[in-house]
C-alpha cells in the first residue's frame, strides 16, 4: 500500500474520508437517513455508535472525516458557515471574555457580534484583516478571515499564531476563501480553523454548509456540544452532497485560479477598472504574505467600476457571468456587495471564477465591460 502521507492534493480529494473497499459496496455509500436508530435493549446508546440523529449520522462522520484529512485536523459539519462561525463563537466565550474580530471580513459576523456577543457581555474589538493588532493579552479568541471576504486582504498566520500563543488566546482562522488545499492554517499555528463549505469546499451552488476543524479536543469537545444542544446539524442528503463534490475540488480549484489569473491580467489594463485585487497578482499589497503561506490562489477577485449602475450594465451584457451572491461555485458570478450591507462602495465587485474555458471567460468578461461603458 501507498504512503498516504506523500499523495498530492488530487488523490487526496479523490480518497478522503472513503471507508476501506468491500467487494460489492460503493465508493462512497449512500446517504443514511434516519432520526433514531435500534438500540441495545441492555447496553442502550452505549452499545452502538448510533443512537439518535441529531448527534449521530455515519454519513456526517464520513464528510467529517475527509474534510479532517484535509485541513489536518479533526472536524465537526454544522448546517452552514454562519452556523459554524457562530457556534465557535458561542462554545468558547462567555461573559467578560474579549473577542478579537475582523473589521474588513463577512458582514454577518459583526453584526451578530455587535447584536448578541455584545449583549451578553462579550467585549468585542474589531481589527482590520491587515492590522494593527492590539495587545492581546487578555484576550480570549482571535478570530481572521484570510483571505478577507470581500477585500481579499490577508494577514500573516503564523506571526499572529505566535503572538495569540505567547498572550494565551486562541487563534480561529477563516479558511473558506483560501479552502484546505489554499492554505492549512492549523499547521501554520491556528488553534482553529472555520469555514463555509457552501462555497468551493463543495463547489456546485447546491448545499449549505459549514465546519470547525481543530486538533484540540477540548475545543472542538465544545463545539460538538454547542451542535448537539442547538441542533444545528446538516441534513444527510447534503453532507452527502458535500464529500461526493469533494473529490472534484483539485480539479475545480486549478481552473478557477487559471481563470482569475487571465482576467486579472486583462482587467489591470482597463483604465475604467480601479481598485483591482488579487492575491496572487504581484503587484497587490497581499501578494507577499500571500505566496509567503498560501499553497494556491483562490479563483475570487475584486474590483471597482465607479456605480451601481456601471456594474448592472456589465452583469446584464455578460453571457457568462451571473448576478448572485456567495463564491466558489462552477458558473462565474458578479456580487455587487453594497446591496448587502457590506462597507464597500457602490461600484465594487466580488467576482467568482467559476470552471469556464479560460478564453471564453476572459473574451466575455472583457466585450462586457465595453458594452457597460
Amino acid at each position: 500500500m501507498s504512503d498516504v502521507t506523500a499523495d498530492r492534493d488530487g488523490t487526496r480529494c479523490v480518497r478522503a474520508g472513503l471507508p476501506e473497499a468491500v467487494p460489492g459496496e460503493p465508493f462512497l455509500p449512500g446517504p443514511v437517513f434516519a432520526a433514531p436508530y435500534h438500540l441495545d435493549p441492555w447496553a442502550g446508546p452505549a452499545g452502538a455508535p448510533n443512537g439518535y440523529g441529531r448527534s449521530d449520522n455515519p454519513t456526517r462522520r464520513l464528510l467529517e472525516a475527509a474534510i479532517g484529512e484535509l485541513e489536518g485536523g479533526d472536524c465537526r459539519v454544522l448546517s452552514s458557515g454562519q452556523a459554524a462561525i457562530t457556534g465557535l463563537l458561542m462554545s468558547v466565550l462567555r461573559p467578560g471574555d474579549t473577542v478579537v474580530l475582523p473589521a474588513d471580513g463577512y458582514f454577518s459576523v459583526r453584526a451578530f457580534a455587535t447584536e448578541t456577543l455584545a449583549g451578553i457581555g462579550v467585549r468585542v474589538l474589531f481589527v482590520p484583516t491587515v492590522g494593527p493588532y492590539p495587545d492581546l493579552s487578555g484576550v480570549r479568541l482571535v478570530f481572521v478571515e484570510t483571505p478577507a471576504n470581500p477585500g481579499l486582504d490577508v494577514v500573516d498566520v503564523r506571526a499572529l499564531a505566535a503572538r495569540a500563543r505567547a498572550a494565551g488566546a486562541l487563534l480561529a482562522v477563516d479558511n473558506t476563501t483560501a479552502t484546505p488545499l489554499g492554505q492549512r492554517p492549523l499547521e501554520l499555528g491556528a488553534d482553529l480553523v472555520v469555514a463555509s463549505g457552501t462555497k468551493a469546499l463543495t463547489g456546485h451552488s447546491d448545499l449549505l454548509l459549514g465546519y470547525v476543524a481543530s486538533r484540540s479536543v477540548e475545543v472542538l469537545a465544545a463545539v460538538t456540544g454547542w451542535r448537539d444542544h442547538t441542533g444545528a446539524i446538516p441534513g444527510a442528503f447534503d453532507a452527502w452532497l458535500a464529500h461526493r463534490s469533494l473529490a472534484t475540488l483539485d480539479l475545480r480549484l486549478a481552473r478557477q485560479t487559471e481563470n482569475a489569473s487571465a482576467l486579472v491580467r486583462m482587467l489591470a489594463g482597463q483604465p475604467r477598472v480601479t481598485g483591482l485585487r488579487w492575491p496572487g497578482r504581484p503587484e497587490d499589497p497581499a501578494y507577499p504574505v500571500a505566496v509567503a503561506q498560501m499553497r494556491r490562489m483562490p479563483g475570487v477577485l475584486s474590483f471597482d467600476l465607479g456605480d451601481a449602475d456601471r456594474v448592472a450594465r456589465f452583469v446584464d451584457a455578460a453571457r457568462l457571468v451571473a448576478a448572485a451572491t456567495s463564491f466558489g461555485g462552477l458558473h462565474t458570478t458578479a456580487d455587487r456587495r453594497a446591496q448587502w450591507g457590506d462597507d464597500t462602495s457602490p461600484g465594487f465587485v466580488r467576482l467568482s471564477c467559476g470552471v469556464e474555458d479560460t478564453t471564453d471567460l476572459v473574451a466575455d468578461v472583457a466585450a462586457a465591460l465595453r458594452a457597460a461603458g
